[in-house]
């Protein structure tokens, strides 16, 4: 009976520190602009649009996975619609990352908040951008 009871608790505590690093952490909030000099060899940038980057959240966990809450309005007269080519994600190591999937659509001058995943990394993002 103790064997069984060790057992369970052992697989308990087992499985609840493995989906504690599955937990995403805030790891900054940005407001404005920070200019990093990383070379872009590859001329990597977010495709041109009229969707302005208002300000974003930075999260990641310690599987390496890299998320970000971001505020975009489209400054458009018309509907656009969001894809993961208009926004872009610098590391820590230099690379540059489009999101995983996206698709938003955005009325009019709407301004909207969402979380994207930028994929597993072992660099931390330092910053997004839009092709604004």
């Amino acid at each position: 009976m103790n064997n069984a009871f060790f057992l369970l608790l052992l697989f308990l505590s087992i499985s609840t520190f493995a989906n504690d690093k599955e937990i995403l952490t805030v790891d900054r909030v940005i407001t404005h602009n920070i200019e990093f000099a990383f070379d872009n060899d590859k001329n990597e940038a977010p495709k041109i649009s009229e969707f302005e980057l208002l300000n974003y959240i930075v999260m990641s966990n310690e599987l390496g996975e890299r998320w970000a809450v971001v505020t975009i309005k489209n400054q458009a007269s018309g509907n656009r619609i969001l894809e993961n080519d208009h926004l872009m994600a610098l590391f820590a190591n230099g690379e540059r990352s489009k999101p995983a999937s996206l698709k938003i659509i955005f009325g009019a001058n709407e301004t909207k908040s969402f979380t994207v995943s930028f994929g597993e990394n072992k660099f931390p993002i330092l910053s997004l951008s839009s092709g604004s």
